[in-house]
């Protein structure tokens, strides 16, 4: 680190004796001290006077146009809500008549129910939609976990059986969030037979004003903050929340005051920074939506204009000094020693740049032959992908090759050929896993087209087709009925799926009845969720990380989840874990659409 140069005390400019210092040419010696003084306070204090003034009527300008935009912002926060609450207040009425639904309350035949409001939910939009008897229990839902809940004493259930109308109900979960649902009773023959319950998504507003800036939050009519983009505010009155936060300090806001040149009073504080206040009103159930915007955008505008005036007092006083400094060049000469002394320096730092340079190279080799160790390090671990990933086919094969010589020795030439092709397709498979392996270790492009997610889920339980049988492991399949279009490598894909079903084989073994869940949905991404009864995940943290495993010696070396991850995010998707509540564990792999696929597709059901 270079520091700066200074002149040492024996290298300080002398001075001459009164008699012998020489006068400079052109040099005003005669000018007043007085009136130079004078010229200069005049300058800064006219320069105080005009950022003064400026920044006062700045101030008030910029923060009347930013309250003007934050109220404008109001008004489109107001209308998203109130038009999501009327999308969704229709959905009761029309799923209230709905044929189906009222022929399961009537019938008790639930099994198709629940995909039927799937399907209604992905069509509408709205969050959730639940379907209850008469006695409260829920009977059908888009969450299945809720399946089989009681509500007979929530608002939405009591209040839908006292009005023949859509009722709306505002419930505080246990998280403090509260969830806002339209309700309405189903009736059959003018009786009762259950309450259709509909979901409004307005958390996602929340997340949606959390990505600016402002604060912003919505009050009911009683003055309680229902949705805002502080969770700790929920529950509470806006003066409460206010209340609750930290305010600065009387220094703090003397120092704030001061570093902002501020003539406005804020309207509060949140976090010790001072904010200004607008409010609107939502034309729904007497709610009002809240907003506090900093005045950060504002300080940052007229900061820019201060800025520049300062840097026009700051030329003129270049100036006014440039015409002073004139008085001082009859003593240049004194400081040519010192430009010496400078060359020396510049001497030695050009060698300490040769040092430096010499440095450098020397690191470049070192950062080659790390790179060269981390090569050999990963080839070690690429040769155990590749005996990891072949061990499946092998297995495979073994089954195919016993049961070609039984059939064989029963004269079944047949159906033993069918078997040698299933080998062959076998090896076929194990020569692109080695290319796979390849191709990923080098971190190559992979053959992507558009696939439909069922046939992957198809070709890959194939493979497990051995397995399932000798196990009698019982497997739920939930495809939907139209195609689900995505972007990605089959071989990859299978390759996963196989990895997710093998664990879920694994996790079954010792379970009396075992059971495997293959769910796919359609939504904003491609789902597939691999559920197991299995024994569930000790350590959920390591459970991605190469050479985890549960197993013994012998069944596994941990490196199938870790692949899977890999070509997963490869893809652009995600891959995650967690135990099911009833015991077990359960695998997500979410995955893109093919977007021009997928929206050729919905043009073509419209």
């Amino acid at each position: 680190m270079m520091r700066p140069i200074s002149a040492t005390p024996d290298q300080a400019p002398r001075t001459w004796p009164a008699r012998a210092r020489p006068r400079a040419s052109g040099a005003h010696d005669d000018r007043p001290p007085w009136l130079l003084r004078a010229i200069l306070l005049g300058i800064v204090g006219l320069a105080g006077v005009v950022l003064y003034y400026t920044n006062a009527y700045l101030t008030e300008r910029f923060t009347e146009t930013t309250r003007n935009r934050a109220e404008l912002r109001l008004a489109l926060y107001s209308g998203n809500v109130v038009s999501e609450l009327q999308r969704n207040s229709v959905v009761p009425l029309l799923l209230a008549q709905d044929p189906a639904l009222i022929g399961a309350l009537n019938s008790g035949d639930f099994s198709q129910s629940s995909q039927r409001l799937i399907s209604f939910r992905e069509e509408i939009g709205a969050a959730q939609l639940m379907l209850l008897d008469g006695s409260g229990r829920t009977v059908a839902s888009t969450d299945r976990n809720l399946i089989g809940s009681q509500h007979r004493s929530a608002p939405y259930f009591v209040d839908a059986q006292r009005s023949s109308d859509t009722v709306f109900s505002v419930t505080e979960r246990e998280t403090g969030a509260r969830e806002f649902t339209y309700s309405r009773k189903v009736t059959s023959d003018r009786e009762l037979v259950g309450v259709i319950v509909v979901s409004v998504d307005l958390q996602k507003f929340e997340q949606s004003w959390a990505g600016i800036a402002d604060a912003v939050l919505v009050t009911d009519s009683e003055g309680q903050i229902i949705l805002a983009t502080e969770p700790l505010w929920r529950g509470k009155t806006v003066e409460e929340a206010l209340a609750a936060q930290d305010p600065p300090s009387a220094i703090e806001r003397a120092l704030k005051a001061t570093a902002d040149w501020s003539f406005l009073p804020p309207d509060a504080y949140i976090l010790g920074e001072a904010v200004m206040r607008s409010e609107a009103r939502i034309p729904f159930r007497g709610w009002r939506i809240v907003s506090f915007t900093t005045y950060s955008s504002v300080r940052e505008r007229v900061n820019g204009v201060l800025a520049l005036e300062i840097m026009g007092f700051a030329l003129v006083l270049a100036g006014t000094f440039f015409v002073l400094s004139r008085r001082a060049q009859s003593r240049s000469r004194l400081f040519q020693r010192e430009s010496a002394e400078l060359r020396l320096l510049n001497e030695r730092l050009q060698q300490e740049i040769a040092e430096r340079e010499k440095a450098e190279k020397t690191l470049e080799v070192a950062e080659q032959t790390l790179a060269q160790s981390s090569k050999l390090a990963a080839l070690g671990e690429m040769s155990a992908a590749v005996s990891h990933e072949l061990n499946q086919p092998l297995a495979a094969m073994k089954t195919y090759l016993a049961g070609a010589r039984l059939l064989l020795r029963r004269n079944r030439v047949d159906e033993a050929l069918s078997s040698f092709a299933r080998i062959d397709d076998l090896i076929a498979r194990m020569g692109a896993i080695t290319r796979q392996l390849k191709s990923y270790a080098r971190k190559g492009e992979t053959a992507f087209e558009t696939l439909d997610m069922r046939d992957v889920v198809s070709s890959a339980l194939s493979m497990m087709e051995p397995q399932l049988k000798r196990r009698h492991v019982a497997i739920t399949r939930s495809l939907p009925q139209r195609p689900v279009l995505v972007r990605a490598d089959r071989l990859r894909m299978e390759q996963v799926l196989i990895n997710l079903f093998r664990n879920a084989l694994d996790a079954t073994k010792e379970t009396p009845e075992p059971r495997i869940d293959l769910i796919l949905s359609l939504g904003q991404t491609a789902t597939l969720t691999v559920r197991d009864n299995g024994h569930g995940i000790a350590d959920l943290d390591a459970l991605f990380e190469p050479f985890y495993t549960t197993k013994g010696p012998g069944d596994g070396v941990g490196l199938g989840l870790a692949i899977s991850s890999g070509i997963v995010n490869d893809h652009g998707g995600r891959l995650t874990a967690r135990n099911a509540r009833a015991g077990g564990a359960v695998f997500e792999v979410m995955l893109p659409l093919d977007a021009a696929s997928h929206g050729a597709q919905v043009r073509a059901a419209e």
